[in-house]
Formats: structure tokens, sequence, C-alpha cells
């Protein structure tokens, strides 16, 4: 039987990928106000992404529930006896406890391997792409379990922001909030390593910090998968890929959008690149 590749929300892969690959994806949870929504599901992008330029209402996310979990490991216990759970970091969000509870209320034979991936977005959502091409090509759990623990600290993520408000507002701010007070107009340039965010840079504008996350990606001489990511504001992607071609292919780059769980905390003009380095 196919390992089965479980991720969350977060990891704000395109649909058609999750497709292909057969992915399957648990959704995260936003609110406003008394709504609750789960994200990608009863909240599409552009929605939320309205929303949260026009409400006054802040919005707040919530972990799966090991309910969550337990159903779907459940249903995919009928289909498969091997399931691998790959999913945000556990010192951003309460998704992977859950993952772990979830999985010890599981009453059958299915054995499930949950990794943290120490990182977010496509940080995420490339490791549960590679992770999903080999099991499709028939690796078994133990192999895809090593490939994955392997690929964690050759997973990057940076992203440049309009501003850190969100990520404050929201509690995610970790080692960036040395640049709390000081930002004014400067664009916060944050990296995610270790499972935390961490400030890079502060940018005095965003073409400045297009050309620094260019330079970031250059110093990684193998890439095997590289996606662009957004928020809101489209054109920043296509500049990406441009200045990026060079290094890196632009039909195989991924290009994806920050759905509403990190577009909560990251808010509107974030734009990033995430890449996995050869093994």
């Amino acid at each position: 039987m196919v390992v089965k590749i479980v991720t969350d929300s977060t990891a704000d892969l395109p649909a058609e990928v999750v497709r292909s690959l057969d992915i399957v994806v648990v959704p995260l949870y936003v609110r406003f106000g008394e709504e609750l929504f789960r994200d990608g599901v009863d909240l599409e992008v552009e929605d939320f992404y309205r929303r949260l330029t026009r409400s006054a209402l802040f919005p707040a996310t919530t972990a799966p529930s090991p309910g969550d979990f337990y159903g779907v490991y459940s249903r995919l216990a009928l289909e498969t006896n091997e399931i691998l759970s790959i999913h945000i970091s556990a010192k951003l969000s309460g998704t992977y406890n859950s993952a772990l509870l979830g999985k010890e209320r599981l009453q059958s034979k299915c054995n499930v391997a949950i990794v943290d991936s120490l990182s977010t977005s496509l940080g995420l959502g490339l490791q549960v792409v590679a992770a999903a091409k080999a099991a499709k090509a028939g690796a078994s759990l133990d192999e895809l379990s090593q490939m994955v623990a392997r690929s964690i600290p050759k997973a990057h993520l940076f992203g440049l922001l309009d501003t850190l408000e969100y990520l404050h507002r929201g509690g995610r701010i970790g080692k960036a909030q040395a640049f709390l007070g000081t930002l004014l107009n400067v664009k916060p340039l944050l990296e995610v390593k270790e499972g935390e965010v961490y400030p890079l840079a502060r940018m005095r504008n965003r073409t400045r910090g297009l050309n620094t996350i260019c330079d970031l990606v250059k110093k990684y001489p193998r890439v095997d998968e590289l996606a662009v990511v957004y928020s809101t504001d489209g054109e920043d992607v296509e500049k990406l890929v441009e200045m990026l071609a060079p290094v890196f292919p632009k039909e195989k780059m991924y290009r994806a959008r920050f759905g509403p769980v990190l577009g909560s905390h990251i808010g509107p003009r974030a734009v990033g690149v995430a890449l996995l380095e050869s093994q």
C-alpha cells in the first residue's frame, strides 16, 4: 500500500499540487469575532484578505483539535496501514501536539509517524511535496521518515513583510521582537529558522527587499524545489520569478498564496521565497 501523506493548511500548497500528489490537508481555524472558519474550506483566500483589510475585527487562529486528526487518521486507516503526517513548527502552533493526541486515540493497526517540520508555509509545503513524490514512487514509511528528517534543516523560508503589526498582535513575533519600535517605514525581512521567526534585516523599500531575498536564495548552489509565495500583491511574485529565473527554472517554481492562517499573522503585501536544498 502507498503511504498516505497528511499535512495542515499552513503548508499553503496550491490546490492542484494537493490533488495531483494525493496529499490530505487538515485545516486550521480562523475566527473573525463570532464567526469561525476552516482555513481553505469555509474561507477562501480572496474573501479572507478582503475581510482582513476592511474589517475592524482582528482575526484569531486556532489549531485543529485532536478529534480532527483522529477523524482523518481513522478514515485513511481504511485505505492504508502507513501514514506520514508533517506539520507546522510546534513553536508556532499547537497543531503538532494535536496530531500526536489524535494518533493516541487511533485504535487500529495503522502506523502513523508525525513530524514537526520546524517550518511553515512553503517551507513546510516543500517538505510535504518531496515526501508525497517519494511515497508515490513506492517509498516505505521508514524511508520517508528518514528522508523528511534529513530535509528539515535543508528547508528555508524568507519573508518580506509590509509591517510587523500582525505578527505582534497575533503573538507569533518570536525573535523578530527585536525589530519592534524601530521600524517606522522600514520593511522587515524575516526568516523561519529552527522553528521560530528570526529577524534578518531592515529594508528601506520593497525593491531592496526583493533583491535581498534573491541574494539569499543564490547562496544555495543546489536547490531541488523552490516556491514564491505572497499574500495580496501578485506583481511581487512575478518580479521574483523573473529575478530568480537565472538560478532556477521558471517552469519548476511553485507560485502560491499565504493562506488565511498565515495571512492573519503576516498581513497584506507580504511576499516570500521557500526553497528545499538537495540532499
